[in-house]
């Protein structure tokens, strides 16, 4: 037996509880991991609360991301006593996810504990530093260097924002951030944002063309965010996107595009292949000072993960959160 979320709906309703669950109802998959921790991520937080069509099959266990241990393996790359991460993949919304003290998965999803992280630090990055790495990636292919001009960065107290605010600065990129909690702003400049925007600047209908400003971006919130965001580009510069915080829509015109040969690179965690993975958390373990995940990140118990779920969605979380599954 192990204790692990879990949601279900059937006719008294959608509910999410801490429950007692038996080995034996573990889904199938080659590896057998035993879990240290864990996280909670927006995507948890609409999955534990029901606020977003996010689980796809009952009964089910949340949790985007892990660390833990290999327990039971046939998969030919992890072996009994590996230490292995997962982040994405569909697991928490198709298949068993993270927010349990035991998951059973398909070996190809995971990837080695890089050596650099703590099992801790590990799930301080999560898929949110992981995609905010991708992020920083996809600058670097386009062709932007520091020397180009400033890059702006939303939802900046988030896991993506804190982390690429992070890497960024490290990078030696100005960084600028958005956010709509100004109380933030000492946080922001400890990891290193050389400025902060209130987010009600990007809120408006969007200009098909604004004053150019930002050499590159990493966007977590879609909608008219993204749209004022691609109007202030410079010239051939490029916008990152991750994320909908602010909503599904884009209500932009082509004028960025064809007028400054803006790009606009969509950024997806959650199918991304073996190599990028690998890629970008070793990375990560470069560019990322590590010294600055316990800025980044904040530890709870399973047990409270129900609770912070509502919280998160309102907006009242910061930087990453933490689950160690075991308390």
């Amino acid at each position: 037996m192990f204790k692990g979320i879990l949601i279900e709906k059937d006719d008294n309703g959608y509910r999410a509880g801490l429950k007692e669950l038996d080995e034996a109802q573990l889904p199938e998959g080659n590896v057998t991991v035993r879990i240290s921790h864990s996280t909670l991520n927006y995507k948890d937080a609409l999955a534990i609360t029901g606020k977003g069509p996010v689980v796809k099959q009952f009964p089910m266990v949340p949790g985007i991301d892990f660390v833990g241990e290999v327990e039971e393996s046939s998969h030919p790359e992890h072996k009994v006593g590996d230490k292995v991460v997962l982040n994405g993949w569909g697991v928490g919304e198709g298949h068993w996810g993270g927010l349990a003290q035991k998951a059973r998965v398909n070996g190809d999803w995971l990837i080695p504990l890089p050596e650099q992280f703590s099992p801790e630090q590990a799930m301080a990055i999560g898929t949110a530093g992981y995609t905010a790495m991708l992020c920083v990636l996809a600058l670097e292919k386009h062709g932007v260097k520091p020397e180009d001009g400033e890059i702006v960065v939303t939802g900046a107290n988030g896991g993506v924002g804190s982390v690429a605010i992070s890497v960024l600065s490290k990078l030696g990129y100005d960084v600028v951030a958005v956010t709509g909690r100004p109380d933030d702003a000492d946080y922001l400049k400890q990891l290193g944002a050389k400025d902060i925007l209130d987010r009600a600047e990007f809120s408006e209908k969007a200009k098909p063309l604004g004053k150019s400003r930002w050499a590159g971006a990493v966007d977590v919130a879609g909608d008219n965010v993204l749209a004022n965001i691609c109007s202030t580009m410079k010239y051939r510069g490029v916008v990152t996107a991750c994320g909908l915080a602010a909503g599904m829509n884009f209500p932009a015109t082509v004028a960025p595009f064809i007028l400054r040969g803006v790009t606009l690179a969509g950024i997806d965690s959650v199918m991304c292949p073996r190599e990028d993975r690998l890629e970008a958390w070793k990375r990560l373990g470069t560019n990322l000072d590590v010294d600055k995940l316990g800025e980044i990140g904040h530890e709870i118990g399973l047990g409270d993960a129900i609770s912070k779920a509502e919280e998160l969605l309102e907006g009242k979380v910061r930087g990453r959160i933490i689950v160690d599954v075991n308390r």
